[in-house]
């Protein structure tokens, strides 16, 4: 059975800021890095195991998605009794690690 995928406001925040960061209404190439990067995110619909758990916080993991040097973090949380993963934030790979106060 898949689970519910919920994008949070402030995920949903970073991808937009993402979006016109790489400006990927101009250029296809970026539109696609960015839809890759959402169809990445909704496989987590199978299996949110799957990932390794985050440095910061042992009831989050994150979903790496890139090549280096641009490599973007999901950081979600699985909630396995609601079959359900809240995906949290979507940042760059290179920055210093976040804190739980960086989530809202």
């Amino acid at each position: 059975m898949a689970y519910l995928i919920e994008i949070t406001p402030r995920a949903e925040r970073d991808l937009e800021y993402l979006f016109v960061a790489i400006r990927a209404e101009d250029s296809e190439t970026a539109l696609r890095w960015h839809s890759g990067l959402k169809g990445a995110i909704l496989t987590l619909e199978q299996l949110p195991n799957r990932c390794p758990v985050t440095p910061e916080k042992a009831n989050l993991r994150h979903l790496l998605y890139g090549h280096k040097p641009h490599i973007y973090r999901v950081i979600y949380r699985v909630l396995d009794g609601e079959r359900r993963v809240e995906v949290l934030h979507i940042r760059h790979g290179a920055r210093r690690r976040f804190k739980t106060s960086d989530l809202r």
